[in-house]
């Protein structure tokens, strides 16, 4: 494959342009301080893969909405669903009534996650509202009180999921005591490889840490309700863990009637190049988590576990927005996308661009790692590839380059680029954005 390594597009655009000053103004008074923001990128519209700002200037977008715009940005068919219900009726809360939107919904989502046995679904606005919803669950049917997570994973910032989230100190600073009762450990890999970057075959050195050193001396195995795990880590470094991890763990699980369940949150609805990423391992949940790529830009999470497992009455949980049938009808849309050729596309142009950085890994003298399934993608940057010592400022600097350059990216973990594209992305556009990331990329290695 060769692709060119100039494109059409990478000239530099204002750095911000006074349209786009003029809204960060008015940000900085009215909005909160703690959002996240990497760059000026002020979005006036989009259509798929390519987006302008409010002054006119045109980007690729390689983030999709932080892999939540799975369809691409304002897909007709997702687009025309939200209308027609809105036309209908915009809401009427699913947890006190009845419409067959939120019933259809769920009996899609029955069908596409793993597993055969029966299931039950619960909606939620966003995916720490279904990472919430896990936890009470998990609590009130095994009666345990404790959990198991893992070092690097990202579950949301609300107070029960973040006791659980361990990806980064700023997440968790200041807001102590957190839900008691969680333990972390290394994800996939060993302490020495997990925080030297390391990424051998050693996965079980991980499931047995757990076995034979925390259930041993911390936590009592009895007492653990659940363990909640990524199958792919994305806020932590978008980290693919050992063939035998998830393999190992389900297998652990099951030996202490331990729940497992899979954050599928960032991972999965095609994501990474099956309807869930966890089917890769073939191993089956007793409860998913699913957010962001569900409804292709609208506010909808779920939970869906083993109808076993759903012994709370009515009460124990509920939600007023959540299965809101503009949500609803967006997902249901965004599934017959997915299922129709998407997901195909998806795993197709992550062959692309996998084959791509692999071919000019060796002429760049950063890049340490390339990972990822699907079009969920890691790039790891590294001060030297003997060290491995992560290129946290070289990261950063690329980000803005590619900015600048009209790309626009994200970091995860301590210095890697995600590649999270919609997954109905084309040739034409995978070339031209990669075009210009290995632009970017020359010139912040050479710090021209």
């Amino acid at each position: 494959m060769t692709i060119k390594t100039q494109s059409p597009l990478a000239e530099l655009r204002p750095k911000p342009g006074p349209k786009a000053i003029a809204w960060l103004e008015r940000d900085a008074a009215a909005v909160s301080p703690s959002y996240t923001r990497s760059y000026p990128f002020v979005m006036e519209r989009g259509k798929g893969s390519i987006v302008w700002d409010v002054d006119g200037n045109r980007y690729i977008d390689f983030n999709a909405g932080i892999s939540v715009c799975v369809t691409g940005h304002s897909h007709p068919a997702v687009v025309k669903a939200i209308q027609e219900q809105a036309e209908r009726f915009i809401h009427m809360s699913g947890t006190d009534f009845y419409y067959p939107q939120q019933i259809e919904l769920a009996e899609r989502l029955i069908a596409i996650t793993p597993g055969d046995e029966p299931k039950q679904v619960f909606l939620t606005n966003s995916g720490t509202e279904a990472i919430e919803a896990a936890i009470k669950l998990a609590r009130y049917s095994t009666r345990r009180p404790r959990f198991l997570a893992f070092l690097g994973g990202f579950h949301g910032r609300t107070m029960a999921s973040l006791a659980l989230t361990a990806s980064k100190t700023v997440q968790r600073k200041g807001f102590a005591p957190l839900m008691p009762g969680v333990t972390h450990a290394p994800y996939g890999y060993c302490y020495r490889c997990f925080f030297n970057l390391e990424y051998p075959d050693c996965g079980i050195a991980c499931v047995d840490y757990i076995e034979d050193v925390l259930f041993k001396t911390v936590v009592p195995p009895e007492e653990v309700a659940a363990i909640f795990v990524e199958p792919i880590q994305g806020e932590g470094g978008y980290v693919v863990p050992p063939p035998e991890f998830h393999v190992r763990l389900k297998e652990l699980t099951e030996r202490y009637d331990i729940l497992f369940v899979a954050d599928e949150i960032q991972s999965g609805m095609g994501r990474a190049g099956r309807m869930f990423a966890i089917e890769h391992w073939g191993v089956v949940p007793d409860i998913v988590c699913i957010a962001k790529g569900i409804a292709s830009g609208m506010p909808l999470g779920a939970m869906v576990a083993r109808k076993s497992l759903m012994t709370w009455e009515a009460g124990a949980h509920a939600t007023t927005f959540g299965g809101n049938p503009l949500c609803c009808a967006a997902a249901l849309a965004t599934i017959e996308l997915i299922e129709g050729g998407f997901m195909k596309n998806a795993t197709r142009m992550g062959q692309r661009i996998m084959g791509h950085l692999e071919e000019i890994k060796d002429d760049h003298p950063s890049i340490g790692d390339i990972r990822g399934k699907g079009l969920m993608i890691g790039i790891e940057l590294v001060k030297d590839k003997e060290s491995k010592e992560p290129a946290h400022e070289l990261r950063n600097d690329v980000l803005q380059r590619a900015f600048r350059k009209g790309l626009l990216l994200l970091g995860c973990g301590p210095s890697t680029i995600r590649i999270m594209p919609a997954l109905n992305i084309d040739v034409e556009t995978v070339d031209k954005g990669l075009a210009i990331f290995e632009e970017a990329l020359f010139e912040a290695e050479r710090g021209i």
